[in-house]
């Protein structure tokens, strides 16, 4: 046996004596919180929000609800269907399926290692911000001085504290994604290394070890969202938030880019093509209830959106109810002075009285006292998504708090949950495939596989460190899952509906759940779904091509700043932008291509080697 063993190790083959038993999940409920710790990730608290407030607030709901019934919940189901069924990764279900869609497999594969490239370069950016919010006052509360000790850097007076601490103490960014600056910044490469050893460390025996972590990266973020909920409520101006965002704007739906918004929002909000999902529920028994599964997490999944969206809101608020008060006392004091009005006459409530009065009887004295105008609905306006909310807009609203540190280390705290639960569903994507398909030999344990894929990881996502890191992870994360993710929901549909056949889809289901599906799942998979993927794709592309690669620098010289200068992309890096879309999605043809040469060659190889038989065909 050991002999056998040795000569497994050197041919890279498995015999049925070695072949050791698929691991399985400890019980139901652990599987249920890996695949809504997946599912459930940063975009559920930093872009869902943002999406409703840009798109008239409730009437968001309308498309995303609609993305979600007739593409998001059918496609899960069938991810956790196929991946239960067949108890392989994503690449080996799709070589049983059919060979020639042995390329949907290896695209996810890449989209979840492109993902997860940048993806814990954000948990690093986390970790950073979490290390400094135990300092009192918190670093981006006040501008630091300058060298001489006179007055404030000036890059931070022009722009703001928490400006100044994201883009210089944290990203330290050039003013050109061609330029690097000062190279590697070693602060963040400290926080990478962390951030992928608490990774690793936690999925280094795949689902043995991550499903223990789960039990808590899923749910403490729900206690601090709870925590937030109830903090948040409290603050002055949390109610102007919420009514800002819930207020619902119908005409917004005439726009054919809140429906492009809404169905792209459901792929990355329910993790759907990266294969983690497939993974994790081919570690399932053969007979267990996926149907019910899919929509457990797809309701999961949108309620913490919807959830997550209050506490964020009512906090903005608080923020831009702040600032649109201090926008209000600028300009009390400046009237006060001028007028010699006694302290307390003009008040924030008879502010625009004073003003209307002031600009009937002294109109050329109150011109040029260049009052600032002060409406909340401009501060609430001034939203933003993805790293913007988290490290600018929050951490903004975060010293306004009181105890701003408590706050700070719980809200980045939640964060790196989130972010490390989805991280754990990335890495599966990478690590079952690979294990299914034998690429290493068999002595070599799993422990070590996990590690190489984490090495590889952190010495990618080095570009990230680097001065023009910040716009390089936008890249990625701009052009290297989108239009992936929509090219292989389409041709997972289509693989499994037409090339598998629908019957026998059927007769598995009912072989796992006990029962057929419904003409609701039916109608989705055979038509609804494949023609909204189709019509997103081409709405995708029809509105991309319609732009010009651009990007928006950080550049303190810029005669604008604090305004950010748009930029065009030079054209090694606009190929860069084209590789990255057409990387993952150029094995499914060239997959099939290769399969169809293959088959092609064989025959003819057969006919060759049995000129008998051809003549008798003939005949």
């Amino acid at each position: 046996m050991a002999a056998e063993r040795e000569n497994d190790c050197v041919m890279g083959e498995n015999t049925d004596v070695l072949m050791e038993e698929r691991p399985k999940w400890d019980n139901k409920f652990q599987y249920v919180l890996s695949c809504v710790g997946f599912a459930v990730g940063l975009g559920n608290i930093w872009r869902f929000p943002y999406l409703c407030q840009t798109y008239g607030g409730g009437a968001f709901l309308i498309p995303y609800l609609i993305a979600l019934i007739f593409e998001g919940i059918p496609l899960l189901h069938l991810e956790l269907a196929i991946g239960q069924r067949i108890r392989k990764g994503s690449i080996g279900v799709w070589n049983s399926i059919s060979p020639y869609l042995g390329g949907v497999g290896i695209a996810s594969m890449l989209v979840s290692f492109l993902l997860g490239l940048y993806y814990n370069t954000i948990l690093a950016w986390v970790l950073w911000y979490f290390f400094h919010s135990f300092e009192e006052p918190l670093p981006w509360k006040n501008c630091p001085l300058n060298n001489n000790k006179t007055g404030f850097i000036k890059e931070c007076e022009q722009a703001t504290p928490v400006d100044y601490f994201w883009y210089r103490k944290t990203l330290n960014i050039s003013p050109d994604i061609t330029v690097n600056g000062d190279g590697q910044q070693w602060w963040l490469i400290i926080c990478l290394v962390v951030a992928w050893l608490i990774v690793y460390s936690c999925v280094l025996k795949g689902i043995e070890s991550l499903g223990k972590a789960v039990y808590f990266t899923v749910t403490f973020p729900y206690l601090v969202l709870l925590i937030l909920l109830v903090q948040g409520l409290t603050l002055p101006g949390a109610l102007h938030g919420l009514v800002y965002l819930i207020t619902p704007d119908l005409t917004v739906l005439s726009q054919p880019r809140v429906w492009l918004d809404a169905a792209t929002q459901i792929f990355f909000s329910m993790s759907l093509g990266f294969g983690g999902l497939i993974a994790f529920s081919s570690y399932n028994p053969p007979k267990n209830d996926c149907e019910v599964d899919a929509v457990t997490v797809a309701i999961i999944n949108s309620i913490t959106s919807i959830f997550a969206s209050i506490p964020i809101f009512s906090i903005l608020g608080f923020k831009a109810t702040a600032a649109y008060w201090e926008c209000l006392d600028k300009n009390i004091l400046l009237i006060s002075n001028e007028f010699e009005i006694q302290d307390g006459n003009v008040t924030r409530e008879n502010y625009f009285r004073w003003v209307d009065d002031l600009n009937a009887t002294h109109q050329d004295r109150i011109s040029v006292l260049t009052l600032k105008n002060c409406v909340l609905k401009d501060f609430l306006d001034q939203s933003t998504s993805g790293t913007g909310l988290a490290f600018i807009s929050f951490t903004e609203a975060i010293v306004r708090m009181p105890v701003s540190q408590v706050w700070s280390i719980l809200f980045f705290i939640m964060l790196f949950n989130l972010g490390l639960s989805s991280m754990f569903g990335n890495i599966e994507g990478i690590l079952t495939p690979l294990l299914d398909l034998k690429v290493f030999p068999k002595c070599v344990p799993k422990e070590i596989i996990t590690a190489i894929i984490c090495l590889v990881s952190f010495l990618i996502a080095l570009i990230f460190t680097t001065a023009s890191g910040n716009y390089w992870l936008t890249i990625f994360d701009n052009y290297g899952t989108a239009l992936p993710l929509l090219i292989i929901a389409f041709f997972e549909l289509i693989g499994v509906i037409y090339v598998y056949g629908i019957n026998k889809f059927c007769d598995d289901l009912e072989f796992m759940t006990g029962r057929r599906p419904n003409l609701y799942w039916h109608v989705t998979w055979r038509f609804i779904s494949p023609l909204l993927l189709f019509s997103v794709f081409v709405a995708y592309v029809a509105i991309e091509v319609q732009h010009r690669l651009s990007y928006e620098a950080w550049n303190p010289n810029y005669v604008e700043f604090p305004k950010k200068e748009e930029k065009d992309y030079t054209s090694w890096v606009v190929f860069i932008c084209v590789f990255l879309v057409t990387l993952p999605s150029m094995f499914i043809p060239l997959t099939a291509l290769y399969h169809l040469i293959r088959s092609k060659f064989r025959r003819h190889r057969k006919r060759a080697e049995n000129p008998c038989d051809n003549i008798a065909f003939q005949l």
